[in-house]
């Protein structure tokens, strides 16, 4: 069977209203590249893309969603489809971005370790239109916003939300994300190899030729952030119809 074409998520991380990245998930080391984050999801529909992934980073590490209403704008006034996370962790906020803001697809990434019952009756409900934030550091999954570790294996997790039902996760090698030093294929790797969950990869991209060797490991798609800002990947050009 032919694979799909891997999906290309340009990556808009939100932080005081601001478009911004982190260093390695750190709090203490972030760059500002915009404030105006409706002007850069609108130059990402400009330059191609069908989809964005959209951070609410401060809702990440409080569990209090901030930006909910800026996320919708970027839906509403765009039309791009949206995958968004970050401190969804009730039922009363899943429904208020899948349903009243018609958002696409959003992200549990604490919420799927601490609270077990809700991710279920997320992906229960929601099964198609629920990701799973698998966000590693060597290999142990991380929690409120990246800072705590959670003592559970990646690929030992990603098992057990499969077998809840989830059908996509996304898989964020922390100590390569916004390092662009090139993203952790083995990691990708093995989850792929598990055969039960499309793969979304995040963390490490610098160049096309990342892109590329993503691409080979038979992942779903893969997130682009500061290789877009920085310009070593034009996202014209990396897209499947360019």
């Amino acid at each position: 069977m032919q694979q799909e074409p891997m999906i290309l998520y340009p990556a808009i991380d939100l932080l005081q209203g601001q478009c911004v990245r982190l260093h390695q998930g750190r709090y203490d080391q972030v760059t500002v590249y915009s404030d105006d984050p409706l002007a850069v999801a609108r130059r990402f529909q400009a330059d191609g893309a069908a989809w964005l992934h959209v951070v609410d980073l401060e809702a990440a590490r409080s569990g209090q969603m901030v930006h909910t209403e800026l996320i919708a704008q970027i839906r509403r006034e765009t039309g791009l489809k949206i995958q968004t996370g970050g401190g969804v962790r009730t039922m009363a906020s899943l429904v208020l971005l899948l349903e009243t803001h018609q958002i696409e697809r959003v992200v549990l990434g604490t919420a799927a370790v601490k609270d077990r019952r809700f991710s279920q009756e997320a992906l229960a409900r929601y099964p198609d239109r629920i990701a799973i934030g698998l966000d590693a550091r060597d290999g142990m999954v991380c929690i409120d916003g990246w800072t705590r570790e959670s003592g559970l294996d990646v690929v030992a997790f990603a098992r057990t939300m499969a077998d809840l039902g989830a059908q996509t996760v996304i898989y964020t090698d922390i100590r390569r994300d916004g390092t662009m030093r090139g993203p952790a294929l083995a990691g990708i790797r093995q989850l792929v190899a598990l055969g039960r969950v499309a793969v979304i990869a995040s963390g490490g991209i610098g160049s096309q030729a990342d892109l590329e060797a993503v691409r080979q490991t038979g992942a779903a798609g893969v997130i682009v952030g500061k290789a877009l800002y920085e310009g070593k990947v034009v996202l014209p050009s990396c897209l499947p119809n360019a």
